[in-house]
Parts: C-alpha cells; sequence; structure tokens
C-alpha cells in the first residue's frame, strides 16, 4: 500500500530540516505567538509545509490533519466520517522546548485508515547519542521500534512508585515517582513505549495530531493506550480531540483510571 522506506525518509527529512534551525545549536529563530501562550516558529510552517507535499505526494488519496494547517472538511471523506485514510501530523510537537534549544521535541507522522493507526514515526534528532539522533516507527500488527532496536513497554505491576514524567506531584500522587519529563507529549509516550517511564496521563482536552504516531508505537511496544477515562481513542474524527490520553504498564492501568476518574470528570464537564 505504501513505500515504507520513502515514508521513514521523509519524515527522517523534517526532522533534519527542524534541527538545521534549532537554537539548540546555535541557530537564530522566528517565533511568533498563535495565540495567548501558544507559540509557533518559522520551523513548525516550513516542517508542515515539506510534509504536506513529499506526503500527499506519497499517498494521494489520504486526508490531512496537522496543528500548523487549516482543518479541511475534505479529510473526513466523501461519506463525512472519516473511514478514509488520513496523515495526522504534528511537525515539530514540544515547540516550547524546540525553540528554547531543550532536545525534547519531535516530527510526529502517522497515518490512519478508519480511525485507527496504521503507521507512527516520531523523530527526535536532538535526543539520545546515535548519528541523527533516536528514530521511533510502528507498524499496527507488527511491533515497534527505536533506532532499529524493538521496544517492550513497561511491565510494572504496582502502581505505588509508578514513574511519570512529570515537572511537579500533587500530594495525592505523591507515592508516584517523578523523572524526565520532556515538552513533547509524544515523547513522553513514548517513554512507556521503551520502558523509561510506567505512566503518562493528561487531564485535558487534546488533539489527534499529538497523540496518533506516538500512542501506535506504545500499544505495539505492550503498552495499555486509552483516554483519561479508559476508553478507546479514535482518529480523523470531525472534532479531531480527545479528553486526555493514558498510556501506562498494562497491570497498572485499571488502577490508574481509577485514581484519576474524579479529576477527569471533573476537569472534562468544565
Amino acid at each position: 500500500m505504501i513505500d515504507r522506506a520513502r515514508l521513514e525518509s521523509i519524515v527522517r527529512e523534517a526532522g533534519r530540516m527542524a534541527h538545521d534551525t534549532w537554537p539548540g545549536d546555535g541557530h537564530a529563530l522566528e517565533v511568533w505567538e498563535k495565540s495567548a501562550n501558544n507559540p509557533v516558529s518559522a520551523a513548525d510552517i516550513a516542517v508542515d509545509n515539506f510534509l504536506k507535499r513529499e506526503l500527499g505526494a506519497l499517498l494521494p488519496s489520504a486526508g490531512w490533519l496537522s496543528e500548523e494547517t487549516t482543518d479541511a472538511p475534505d479529510r473526513l471523506g466523501h461519506d463525512g466520517l472519516g473511514a478514509g485514510l488520513a496523515w495526522l501530523v504534528d511537525p515539530i510537537d514540544g515547540t516550547r522546548d524546540f525553540i528554547h534549544g531543550r532536545p525534547g521535541w519531535a516530527v510526529s507522522v502517522a497515518l490512519v485508515s478508519s480511525g485507527r493507526p496504521l503507521f507512527g514515526m516520531l523523530h527526535a534528532p536532538a535526543r539520545g547519542e546515535a548519528p541523527g539522533g533516536e528514530f521511533w516507527h510502528a507498524e499496527a500488527g507488527r511491533g515497534a521500534w527505536r533506532n532499529g532496536e524493538p521496544l517492550v513497554a513497561s511491565r510494572r505491576t504496582a502502581l505505588a512508585g509508578a514513574r511519570v514524567p512529570v515537572d511537579h506531584l500533587p500530594p495525592v500522587d505523591a507515592d508516584l515517582t517523578k523523572v524526565y519529563k520532556p515538552n513533547s507529549i509524544a515523547l513522553r509516550i513514548a517513554m512507556v513505549a521503551a520502558d523509561e517511564a510506567d505512566l503518562l496521563a493528561t487531564l485535558r482536552w487534546g488533539w489527534e495530531w499529538d497523540i496518533a504516531a506516538a500512542a501506535l508505537i506504545a500499544r505495539e511496544a505492550g503498552a495499555a493506550v486509552t483516554d483519561a477515562f479508559g476508553g478507546p481513542l479514535n482518529y480523523n474524527k470531525r472534532d479531531p480531540r480527545a479528553f486526555g490520553v493514558l498510556v501506562t504498564a498494562p497491570a497498572i492501568h485499571a488502577a490508574a483510571v481509577d485514581r484519576l476518574a474524579d479529576r477527569a470528570r471533573e476537569l472534562a464537564a468544565r
């Protein structure tokens, strides 16, 4: 159906383009705010334009949903239900880390069909020690890898002590363990896939393009992946949002849903 090698080449080139303007290597960068406390850079726009052109040429039948492109209803297909193919793209997930010269950002690309991810790729060129940084990918039903090494998600069996990528923990979660938190939500999800964290949870309305690729990577590595209420995540919906994402070691997922339930209900209702 798709030239996988060409897809990987496109995502790697997008990461290289972003890295070539990354302030962490001393580059000047044009930055502005799309809205209050919502920064964007010239690199976001350039990478988005590149991916839209190249992915469109790779698979012309697929729709397009990206953080940096105005949404168009044609991505939902002729039935208006989003049952066809669509690219879900965040050209630079973790823009705040990117513009401040920190490495916690990634290019995120997913291909979905009938609401389910088929392929997911993340390129984090500023992370890790390998030349070219970190490249994560997954294919539905076939596993997940980082830089060619197969991923096996956390197998933790107790919620207490679970590693969570956060800056701060509220008192009710004082029994959990803080670990390093990249700004990119996709990379935080991928940390569970790589057994570098045991639990990732958000309790807010979020966009499909932020999570689609990483959620497939985590699922294919063996993690439990749901919304904040423990329900399934579907993609390319008319309203491309979900309330929260919860990615955990399978054995602690039910306990995490139970712990977060009251908070999730309260925040979702606001």
